[in-house]
């Protein structure tokens, strides 16, 4: 995974709540078994006709619109357990979604796979949305370092939580599995020191 510190982007608004992960990435697309060729069939029933072609009024569609970041109503990823949604999302070029609320499997499945889940209050949700739409060039500042979300064009930064464990992964780019290679050797060290063995 890529290290996230800070990203600097324009938004993608998706107003819409209650977004489950069968709409995120269809049932249909979950053959593979590795994490790349998901982004083409993002939100693929909502961003295509059945001929293919693309719905000229799904914000993906619309070229005013770009960058690293989702803006998302309340309620994103709701629904089943897939991780491939997480996938879909980051191999389209998120690095972040932010909403009011996550459903926490999804929320899980984003922090493990290098897409920061940014949660903020609904009142700063309409703001973010509101301002995305009106003028499509508005920059958002995500610092995990500090743990702020900053909208220069609104005056506006916001704090936001995340688990101490997977902001230290995300600054790095680990996975749970580089972690603990990344432990190395306190854990030789350790194993080293103590008195008994199994």
């Amino acid at each position: 995974m890529d290290k996230f510190n800070v990203l600097e982007s324009r938004a993608v608004p998706l107003p819409v709540e209650n977004i489950d992960t069968d709409q995120i990435i269809p049932a249909r697309f979950l053959k593979a078994t590795t994490r790349e060729g998901f982004g083409e069939n993002l939100f693929r029933d909502w961003r295509y006709n059945s001929n293919g072609s693309p719905k000229a009024d799904f914000p993906l569609n619309n070229s005013r619109y770009g960058g690293q970041v989702l803006v998302a109503g309340k309620n994103f990823g709701c629904g089943s357990s897939r991780e491939h949604a997480a996938w879909a999302l980051y191999d389209a070029g998120f690095r972040a979604v932010i909403s009011s609320y996550f459903a926490d499997i999804f929320k899980g499945n984003a922090l493990n796979n290098g897409l920061l889940p940014l949660q903020v209050s609904d009142k700063v949700l309409q703001q973010l949305l509101a301002q995305v739409q009106q003028d499509p060039e508005t920059k958002l500042i995500v610092n995990l370092e500090r743990q702020e979300l900053q909208v220069p064009a609104l005056e506006l930064t916001v704090p936001f939580e995340i688990d101490a464990y997977k902001k230290e992964c995300l600054l790095n780019g680990y996975d749970d599995i580089d972690f603990l290679v990344s432990q190395k050797e306190a854990i030789e060290e350790y194993e080293a020191r103590r008195p008994w063995v199994y």
